[in-house]
Order: structure tokens, then C-alpha cells, then sequence
């Protein structure tokens, strides 16, 4: 089994609804209940923001800050995947495009990722229900956080791919693009997209191994996953092969892609494509209540391999998630995420929901700010 990682103190300042909050833990789950709007996202927001990016809102860093404030601040104590470490972490100010700071042990990280040595935070939230109903961006946003979580690159490459295409697009929209300067930034996103592209798919490949183990028990249906609108039936070819390929769709789409005033191939196309094995039927054509089953199933196995690949098993974030499961599905729910090996996190309006968990769970009541036992 997975080594834990666990919290152990979480302090808040001038976080969302907190001005301040001290919160000890243990090792155990942490079941959070109160009424809605208490807080209770917004603590687990903030244990998100123990990752890279922007959170399980992806919210603007001005408005997470409480109202009135300048900045704000999340203070963690765990027991991490290299051992016992101090993680602080916030903003100073509101002002555009400001970024995230990072200090480990009391020392200024050189980067945001550095946070990845230490901890995995995954989260399965009432705003991705949608996934399978929603638009193609969601789900690639969905995939590329499940490849992030085990390829920490992943999110560079992708940022230098969006800041190679927008420079490609600006010069085809001028009608007077130097042709050594324009194939110089296609060359640029043919290695940086068909990297994304390929590490997407690897993620596909592995989860599908996982998926196939059935580790869910039948509780919750398997997925079977695919992408498609890019590249589709090339990927068994050696990269350099995709490149060419790729880097000679664009100079052909030159034209095209200046008339439609965007790039109209690549990695920023595809689609995330899933199904109910069991019913051979898309996702989207499901129940609501299927989607959700087969969302959590998803989340489940996610973890479980991130698990298998670190040696250390994730933070799990799990918002609302026994609202809509009966109470045997949500018992077989604890336990899956019980045998996990990691620290969870879950809410809920009605703490009789979790009872099941017995004690490897701390209860806490959220309201108004405020957090007791």
C-alpha cells in the first residue's frame, strides 16, 4: 500500500470567509458538515491550494482574498512524501497578474511546483457533474490535471504551447508574417503539442489498466476513455513522425487558420471521449445519476494510480459527495476511499451521512467562519 500523507495543522488568514483559523488534525479523514455557504468549500480550497495552479475553483487570487483584504494566506503542517515539512503559501496583494508565493521549511521555493516533492491534492467537485454534458474544454482541463498530478511539466509545456499559438495567430491575422519566424513558433508547438498530446494518452493507457482491475469492486461502473479531434489513429506512430506531421498541417492551414483568426489543429482541439462500459453507451446520453457514479469512479482509480506511480498516496478532496448515493453505495464509498491509504476530506450538510466512517474520521461543524469539534 501507498505510504500517507496527512495534514496535520492547517492555519487560514484572510482566506475567503476566514479572517483566521487555526485547525489541528490527525491522520484520519476529516468530515466537514455544516448548512450551506458555512465555508465548508472554501476550507477545502484552501488545502487545494497545496498544489500548483489556481485551485478547485480556479479562481483569481483577488477573490479569494477576504473582502476588504489585501491577500491572503494558507499555512499547512504535514507529514509529506519527504517526510515532515512546513508549507506556506498566498499572495500579498490583489494587483493583475500577481502570483502565488511559496515558502517550505521557512525558505522561499524557486517555484510553485516544488509543492509536488511533498503532496498530491486531487478533488472531485459539484461543478465538474458536468463534465460529460459540458464543453470539450472542460473535459481536456479534467485530463490535463490527471496527467499534471504524475507529469509536473505538463502545465509548462502547456503554457508555452497557448504562448506559441497566440504568436502564431497574431502573425497570420498581420498578413505579413516573415515565413522563417512563423515556421520557428510552428516548430515550437509541434514539440511542445504532440508532448502534450502524447502524455495525455499515456495517462489514457494507464488509468485504462487500472480501470480494467476493476479495484472499484463494481460499485462504481468502469469508463472506457479515448481522445479524438487531433491526430486520431496516428498515436502508435515515433514521435518525431507526429511532429513532421503535425508541423505540416499548419503550414498547409496558414490560409485557413488566418481567415478563421485561430488555429484550428492541434492538442487545443481534442476532445476527451468517455463511456459506460457496461452499456456501451457515451456518457453524456447516461443518467445524472450514472454520470456521477462514473465520475467518482474515475476520481477513484485517478487516485489509486497516482498511489501506485508515487509511493505515497493523495490528498483527496471530495465535495458534497455523499448527496446523492444511497447508504450502501456511500459505505462502499468510504471504505474504497479508506483502502486508498490516504487523508480525505469531505462535506457534507448532514454529518449522519458519514457514519459509516466510525472513527477513522474527525468530525468538524463549520459555521460562519468558525470550525468546532
Amino acid at each position: 500500500m501507498p505510504h500517507k500523507v496527512s495534514l496535520t495543522r492547517l492555519k487560514l488568514g484572510d482566506f475567503r470567509n476566514y479572517a483566521a483559523l487555526s485547525l489541528d488534525l490527525d491522520a484520519r479523514h476529516v468530515v466537514l458538515t455544516g448548512e450551506n455557504g458555512a465555508g465548508k468549500t472554501n476550507l477545502m480550497e484552501a488545502v487545494s491550494f497545496l498544489s500548483p495552479g489556481r485551485g478547485l475553483r480556479r479562481a483569481a487570487y483577488g477573490d479569494v482574498a477576504r473582502v476588504g483584504e489585501a491577500g491572503f494566506s494558507v499555512f499547512a503542517e504535514l507529514e509529506g512524501m519527504e517526510g515532515s515539512v512546513e508549507i506556506g503559501t498566498g499572495t500579498a496583494g490583489v494587483e493583475e497578474g500577481q502570483s502565488r508565493r511559496l515558502r517550505l521549511n521557512g525558505t522561499t521555493a524557486r517555484t510553485i511546483d516544488e509543492l509536488q516533492d511533498h503532496l498530491r491534492v486531487l478533488w472531485l467537485t459539484p461543478a465538474m457533474d458536468g463534465l460529460f454534458t459540458g464543453g470539450s474544454g472542460d473535459r481536456r482541463r479534467f485530463l490535463d490535471r490527471l496527467v499534471l498530478s504524475l507529469d509536473p511539466e505538463h502545465g509548462r509545456r502547456a503554457a508555452d504551447f497557448e504562448r506559441a499559438m497566440r504568436s502564431r495567430n497574431r502573425l497570420l491575422s498581420e498578413g505579413r508574417a516573415d515565413p522563417v519566424w512563423l515556421t520557428g513558433l510552428e516548430r515550437q508547438m509541434a514539440e511542445l503539442g504532440i508532448s502534450m498530446a502524447l502524455a495525455r494518452q499515456e495517462m489514457l493507457g494507464l488509468l485504462a489498466g487500472l480501470v480494467d482491475q476493476n479495484h472499484e469492486g463494481g460499485v462504481f461502473p468502469a469508463a472506457d476513455l479515448a481522445l479524438a479531434g487531433f491526430l486520431d489513429g496516428e498515436w502508435h506512430r515515433p514521435a518525431f513522425d507526429l511532429e513532421e506531421q503535425y508541423l505540416e498541417m499548419m503550414k498547409n492551414g496558414r490560409h485557413r487558420d488566418a481567415g478563421a483568426g485561430r488555429t484550428l489543429d492541434g492538442p487545443h482541439r481534442s476532445d476527451l471521449l468517455i463511456r459506460h462500459r457496461a452499456k456501451n453507451m457515451e456518457a453524456a446520453r447516461c443518467s445524472t445519476g450514472e454520470q456521477k457514479a462514473l465520475l467518482v469512479g474515475l476520481v477513484l482509480a485517478h487516485a489509486r494510480l497516482v498511489g501506485n506511480m508515487t509511493g505515497h498516496a493523495p490528498i483527496l478532496l471530495l465535495d458534497e459527495i455523499a448527496a446523492h448515493l444511497d447508504e450502501g453505495r456511500r459505505a462502499a464509498l468510504f471504505d474504497l476511499v479508506d483502502n486508498l491509504g490516504g487523508q480525505a476530506f469531505m462535506t457534507g450538510t448532514d454529518q449522519s451521512m458519514f457514519s459509516a466512517l466510525g472513527d477513522r474520521a474527525l468530525y468538524l461543524t463549520v459555521a460562519n467562519g468558525t470550525i468546532s469539534r
